[in-house]
């Protein structure tokens, strides 16, 4: 049985291919349909999240669960802000998220066009130990991290989860990659020549032609920072300096009262609001950065 779904898509994916040789319009219309409803399979997850939120804890352990909105969204949400200060763990999280992103677009971006445009001693070693610490995973190094942190003071500090990972291999390696394939050295050639510093060529020539890569890393980027718990929950120490994820792990149970699955499901939905918004917001950016260089003109 855990093949049938992969048979299914099998027999779809023949059937378009031997229906696009009989009519191209009935393949197109059915190629849509089906991602279509792949398209809802994905998003269904994510609307129950929502319902469930209307509802009760009791009325969430029925058999069958409620798939429709209910009328105890206003009781959820007095019980979630009982339980925690769901406001001010958002503003810490969009501080946080906002201010690492921005800082990693910043030196990911000079870091790439570095590599992209000039010439210096030393280019590809240095280069290659930046694709090199890709291979360490980060988990190895969070005791060493960690006494960095503390000895810097960084402790209950939200500098700790801004600054470190500012100018990660993974950014700088995308910006290199982009500016070489859609950065033309002629156009930074003739900024040159009309007396333009260095400067001005990067954030008034170059930066707006980043902005696709910009909006494709700024949203990894910001996904990332805004779900993470383990750097949070290593140094954050003040109950008002708690991110969102951390909210959501003082909410999974009491023992006095029992974990509110309803408010649970509430402050789910408004931890992942944000994260539909922006993507939904940037996806055109973001999909021609991901797709810019792969076809040849």
């Amino acid at each position: 049985m855990r093949y049938l779904p992969l048979l299914l898509v099998a027999l779809a994916l023949l059937g378009l291919a031997w229906l696009s040789r009989r009519s191209r319009l009935v393949s197109q219309t059915l190629l849509y349909g089906f991602l279509g409803l792949l398209a809802l399979t994905m998003l269904l997850p994510f609307f129950w999240m929502f319902v469930l939120s209307t509802h009760l804890t009791a009325d969430i352990y029925t058999n069958p669960p409620p798939f429709w909105f209910g009328s105890n969204l206003a009781a959820n949400y007095r019980a979630m802000n009982e339980a925690v200060n769901v406001g001010r763990s958002f503003f810490n999280s969009l501080l946080v998220a906002t201010a690492h992103t921005s800082l990693v677009l910043l030196f990911c971006s000079m870091g790439g066009y570095a590599f992209s445009v000039y010439d210096f001693p030393g280019k590809r070693t240095l280069f290659a130990i930046v694709l090199a610490t890709m291979m360490i995973p980060g988990i190895a190094g969070i005791i060493p991290w960690f006494f960095l942190i503390t000895k810097l003071g960084w402790i209950n500090n939200f500098l700790a989860l801004i600054i470190p990972g500012a100018a990660n291999a993974f950014g700088i390696f995308w910006m290199r990659q982009y500016c070489q394939n859609n950065v033309p050295v002629s156009l930074m050639e003739a900024a040159k020549i009309d007396g333009c510093p260095e400067w001005r060529i990067f954030f008034r020539v170059v930066a707006p032609i980043l902005l696709p890569a910009y909006s494709a890393l700024g949203i990894m980027q910001f996904v990332n920072v805004w779900n993470d718990f383990m750097v949070p929950m290593l140094v954050l120490r003040d109950a008002n300096m708690r991110t969102l994820p951390i909210m959501l792990s003082y909410m999974r149970g009491d023992p006095t009262r029992g974990t509110n699955l309803g408010a649970m499901m509430l402050a789910s939905t408004l931890t992942v609001l944000p994260l539909l918004i922006a993507f939904l917001s940037a996806s055109k950016y973001f999909m021609s950065g991901l797709t810019a260089g792969a076809i040849k003109e």
